[in-house]
């Protein structure tokens, strides 16, 4: 890849540019497969001084469009800033996707160096006055031959310098700086402390009666777990793998009870806690809104989303909640009653809650995670996944050992189409490791962009943290991992299949209540008898998944439909009620987020105990006064899957349309219009509902 990126930036004078240490790995050229990063050539002691190279870099770029003596054109000032950052982009783009996947205590060091120097050249950038004014005349005067994807670019450019203090007062562009470089710091603090709390805890157990319930792949889990920590006997993490199957296979109470409240009291007190820069966050960035003319957070959020008001947000909520959560309590009662069956006695806690609905699903449905993960090998998941892809839109997956990995757990795979053309780079990630933060996400090292005629095709990555296998049992996936794998695959489609010239509006680079609409609606297919039947056999024999196991798959999942979607409603509610506030906070984080969440409040509420701590959707990623997208999403997919049913689950025509309508165009064009034009109506929340099986 070279440093400089196209003909504008280009055309700036090669004396402005500092000298570049090319002997620094993250400054020269590279020469590997697609010009994918040197992952082994890359040491610790680069990142920093690559970092400073790159900003200095920038820095020329934007006073070269500053002080080109012509007259700002489209050309000259909006495509010259997209096209700046290209050196910075590249080592950004490395050095944050390992931060999150690969950590360790010196990168999160250099982080906290290096990040306040680019809040810095991002304000000098947003705040640049002569830069402005070139991009306002350009706004105000643009050229009669733009494109749409031109059209969106001038339009999005403009408002970002709007929105980000461009047109403010001296003292006032002074306070965003101040304001901007507080929350970035405090927003990498934030997530930081949420993984060093969660790497912090462990549950020991030494007495062997205590695991002897247990499956068989929980224990290897856990007894490798405690190997790996020099440890006699089974450990119990907090990351999700491990937290989840043992609150899900134990019957042991008080182990789980202690299990529980460790999670869910994650950097909320001791030695990592959290509170205080919450409440630094959130006023902070009620300052910002302020000092920008909104009247709170979510106000100037929203505003560049499709939902573009609070109370849109607000009232959509409410109407999903008051749709579920009489179902979601009767819920609750039902699995109260049946553990009362079982011997339960007392109030059905929320650490006893995954073991109950487990044994009635098994009873119900004759169906539980032992029965179903001996089929859901990972590996079988991971062929078919792509064979999924091949069916829908023609991609072909092949393992390429000549791209360097950044971990030897991950797997590179070159991406063609069905005429062997180059698409992208897929990085697959998927088992936990304290180095890594929880979850599952997809990322990007680089995305698309045409440059004169030449393009750039991607390099996605898919993280997850999956079971590991063992020394006898290879990594099996719950069906809720299989909907995992297929949800961040859909990201991934989202970021390989983009095309266009801009790499502002390529992939997933679109507003963030729209993103989610590629991910969930891929879920859907993990509950089609027709596709479990392509691949899904038993790991030991080889013998197909049974045709009674498919149907109680399929009968199955709506199970406890409403309980989940008043969960995820929760989740949304607290993160609006954290961006709709017009006061300075000060009061107890706990405190507020329970009165948040008592609408939507179905499992008993446990105190001393509250998930903003570690809620980095919304506190150190990008989420905040975004977090409702995740319904948002559905009801879109919800509404865009019902066309793949009425047509074939693998009809290529809507797949195609699909990918032509929605996953090529990425951000160039408003949501909305690009939905209509694949579906040929807005969506209605009516279509979740009815999914949910709660529209009678």
């Amino acid at each position: 890849m070279s440093i400089v990126k196209d003909r504008e930036t280009a055309a700036i004078p090669h004396a402005h540019y500092p000298t570049l240490d090319t002997t620094n790995p993250l400054l020269a050229t590279w020469d590997t497969p697609h010009a994918t990063p040197p992952f082994t050539k890359i040491t610790l002691d680069d990142y920093e001084p690559a970092f400073d190279a790159a900003i200095a870099c920038s820095r020329a770029e934007i006073d070269a469009i500053v002080n080109n003596p012509e007259a700002p054109t489209f050309l000259n000032t909006i495509v010259a800033l997209e096209r700046s950052d290209a050196l910075l982009d590249r080592i950004s783009g490395i050095f944050f996707n390992l931060l999150e996947a690969d950590s360790n205590d010196q990168m999160e060091e250099i982080a906290q160096r290096v990040q306040p120097k680019l809040t810095a050249l991002a304000n000098d950038v947003s705040l640049n006055e002569q830069l402005f004014a070139r991009v306002k005349a350009v706004y105000e005067h643009p050229d009669a031959d733009l494109g749409t994807d031109d059209k969106m670019l001038l339009e999005t450019t403009y408002k970002d310098f709007a929105r980000n203090g461009a047109a403010l007062s001296d003292t006032d562009k002074s306070l965003f700086r101040t304001y901007t470089g507080e929350l970035s710091a405090l927003t990498l603090q934030f997530g930081q402390n949420a993984l060093s709390a969660t790497n912090a805890y462990t549950l020991h157990i030494t007495d062997a009666q205590v695991v002897e319930e247990l499956p068989d792949f929980v224990k290897e889990a856990m007894a490798e777990e405690a190997q790996s920590r020099n440890m006699e006997g089974w450990v119990v993490t907090l990351q999700a793998p491990s937290y989840i199957a043992f609150l899900k296979y134990s019957s042991n109470r008080t182990l789980k009870e202690q299990l529980w409240k460790a999670y869910n009291s994650r950097a909320l007190g001791g030695e990592f806690d959290n509170t205080e820069i919450i409440r630094n966050i959130v006023n902070t960035r009620l300052k910002i809104a302020r000092l920008m003319g909104y009247n709170c957070y979510a106000d100037y959020v929203l505003e560049e989303r499709m939902a573009r008001t609070t109370a849109t947000v607000e009232n959509f909520l409410q109407e999903l909640l008051d749709a579920s959560k009489t179902a979601a309590d009767n819920e609750y009662r039902t699995i109260s009653d049946y553990a009362a069956t079982k011997g339960f006695e007392g109030e059905l806690m929320p650490w006893d809650w995954a073991y109950y609905t487990r044994l009635y699903k098994d009873e119900k449905y004759a169906l539980n995670d032992e029965v179903i993960k001996p089929y859901f090998r990972l590996e079988n998941v991971k062929k078919d996944v792509f064979t999924l892809a091949n069916k829908l839109y023609g991609l072909t997956f092949t393992p390429n050992n000549e791209i360097e990995v950044y971990h030897k757990d991950v797997t590179a795979y070159d991406v063609t189409d069905e005429n062997g053309k180059f698409i992208a780079v897929l990085y697959l990630d998927f088992f936990p490791r304290e180095s890594k933060r929880q979850g599952a996400w997809m990322t990007e090292f680089r995305n698309t962009k045409t440059i004169d005629g030449v393009e750039t095709r991607p390099l996605v990555s898919l993280v997850m943290n999956f079971t590991k296998p063992t020394g006898t049992i290879p990594s099996l996936l719950t069906y809720d991992e299989v909907e995992t794998f297929l949800h961040e695959f859909g990201h991934s489609l989202h970021g390989m299949l983009g095309e266009g010239k801009y790499e502002s509006q390529t992939g997933t680079n679109v507003y963030r209540d729209f993103v989610e609409l590629p991910s969930q609606i891929m879920e859907n297919w993990a509950a089609e008898k027709e596709f479990l039947d392509l691949w899904a056999v038993h790991y030991q024999t080889g013998e197909k998944i049974p045709q009674e196991l498919v149907e109680k798959i399929t009968a199955s999942k709506n199970y406890l439909a409403a309980y989940a979607n008043v969960r995820q409603l929760s989740f949304g509610m607290s993160d609006m009620a954290w961006h709709t506030l017009t006061a300075p906070f000060e009061g107890s984080v706990e405190e507020f987020e329970k009165r948040a969440m008592t609408p939507t409040q179905v499992l008993p509420e446990v105190a001393h105990t509250a998930m903003a701590p570690s809620f980095g959707h919304i506190f150190s990623g990008g989420y905040a006064a975004g977090y409702y997208g995740y319904k948002w999403a559905e009801v879109l997919e919800a509404d865009a899957y019902s066309l793949f049913k009425e047509k074939g689950i693998f009809n290529r025509e809507v797949s195609d349309k699909f990918r032509k309508e929605l996953l090529s165009k990425g951000g160039t064009e408003d949501p909305m219009t690009l939905y209509v034009n694949f579906r040929g109506h807005k969506p209605e929340t009516k279509a979740l509902i009815e999914k949910m099986g709660l529209g009678k």
